[in-house]
């Protein structure tokens, strides 16, 4: 089971592990966990030794999505995703870009989704010069927390 701890808390546990672990580090909403959710944490993990996610706060949420998200709280977001097997930290933060945390984290591997070109992501910058590296891994088509609103509108 994954913990949930702020920027300079996982500052500290990051001093605790071996100087071999390959940290990854990803982010979202994860507003709705989905099929596509699983499988882009699950790949993620599968590239390293600990697996930090970095989840958007309820406000960061609201300035990207808009007024009517996160339909879930951050809290309940975070519980979720520390129950998953293959997460072993979270860190919720409220900027718009995971940036000051991938800076707290250092991550050898940040991976986003496929809808991502990590060329036009402004972390990229920084990932690269603390000596990491951004993975792109494929979407698992038709899973999404959009398309799950859309059907659940559709129905109703």
């Amino acid at each position: 089971m994954g913990l949930v701890v702020d920027r300079e808390a996982f500052r500290a546990l990051r001093n605790t592990l071996s100087d071999t672990s390959r940290i990854v580090f990803t982010n979202g909403c994860f507003d709705l966990l989905h099929l596509g959710h699983l499988s882009l944490l699950n790949r993620s993990r599968s590239l390293g030794d600990v697996l930090v996610v970095g989840l958007n706060s309820d406000s960061s949420v609201r300035g990207l999505k808009g007024p009517q998200r996160p339909l879930v709280p951050q809290e309940e977001r975070a519980a979720v995703l520390t129950a998953l097997a293959c997460v072993d930290f979270v860190i919720i933060f409220d900027e718009s870009t995971p940036i000051e945390t991938i800076k707290a984290v250092r991550p050898k591997i940040q991976v986003k989704g496929g809808d991502y070109d990590p060329e036009k992501m402004p972390e990229t910058p920084v990932v690269r010069e603390l000596g990491g590296e951004v993975v792109i891994v494929p979407l698992l088509e038709g899973h999404s927390t959009t398309s799950m609103l859309q059907r659940i509108e559709s129905k109703s």
